[in-house]
């Protein structure tokens, strides 16, 4: 069984940093993809950015671009999302996600969501 477990989530004042990060079990993610994600208060879940397991593709939201950056420890079987100049607008629940390489109908596992909030 899959899991993902968020952590590293808090209460930031603007401009500042947080590294969440997504520990994965269950089995081996060589052939996955594992996904940022986010929900704030009354929208709808966007998407952050994605990393392949191997590392060798990364793709970020626009509006993640320049402030955040998605790296993988493989050793620890994590993910991490590094958040820099974070804005009001960024606080959200933060959720990762995975799914194998050439599944076409989206993230199939979710982690439980890690809330960040960022204050004025």
């Amino acid at each position: 069984q899959v899991q993902l477990v968020e952590s590293g989530g808090g209460l930031v004042q603007a401009g500042g940093s947080l590294r969440l990060s997504c520990t994965a079990s269950g089995r081996t993610f060589s052939n996955y993809a594992l996904g940022w994600f986010r929900q704030a208060p009354g929208k709808e879940r966007e998407f952050v950015g994605r990393i392949y397991w191997s590392g060798l593709n990364i793709y970020y939201a626009e509006f993640a671009k320049g402030r955040f950056t998605i790296s993988r420890d493989n050793a620890k079987n994590t993910v991490y999302l590094q958040m820099n100049s974070l804005k009001l607008e960024d606080t959200a629940v933060y959720y990762c996600a995975a799914k194998e390489l050439g599944r076409v109908t989206g993230y199939n596992y979710w982690g439980q969501g890690t809330q960040v909030t960022v204050s004025s």
